[in-house]
């Protein structure tokens, strides 16, 4: 009834998890490389919890009309654009640390959020978002039934 190509097709159909999990590791391996041999913009902290992630990020001086976030299954990003600071007639830099222009931070969460409930706020110079886990993506108990 069933020839050996339906046996093949399983197995194929079974290596798209280890897949998943080799793409997500490979992004925590390039991850760590950037933090290590170039500071990504804008810096940011990161909490988990079972429910929900929280992330802080520093972009001082930003307004916040300038800045876009968007959420898409496990994936955030932060986008925006910074405006360097007028310089007063025949003033010119001595030091300048701080970056303006385009910036763009990508970041792979450990779960799906429920994009309707993401909340944002921004209050002197760091940008907090929560996140809460999508409600599907949460654990759930199976029940066994037997007869």
């Amino acid at each position: 009834m069933f020839g050996p190509g339906i046996w093949r097709m399983g197995r194929m159909l079974d290596m798209f998890p280890e897949m998943t999990r080799f793409q997500k590791d490979m992004n925590r391996f390039f991850s760590g490389l950037t933090q290590e041999y170039g500071q990504q913009h804008p810096p940011i902290n990161v909490w988990i919890s079972e429910d929900d992630v929280l992330v802080r990020a520093e972009l001082p001086g930003m307004d916040p009309g300038a800045i876009e976030i968007t959420t898409k299954g496990d994936l955030l990003y932060i986008k925006g654009s910074r405006e360097p600071e007028p310089l007063e007639e025949g003033c010119r830099y001595h030091r300048q640390e701080r970056g303006f222009g385009r910036f763009s931070r990508g970041l792979q969460l450990p779960f799906n959020v429920d994009q309707q409930k993401v909340e944002a706020n921004y209050e002197k110079g760091i940008l907090q978002i929560h996140l809460p886990r999508a409600e599907e993506d949460k654990p759930r108990k199976i029940a066994i039934k037997s007869e």
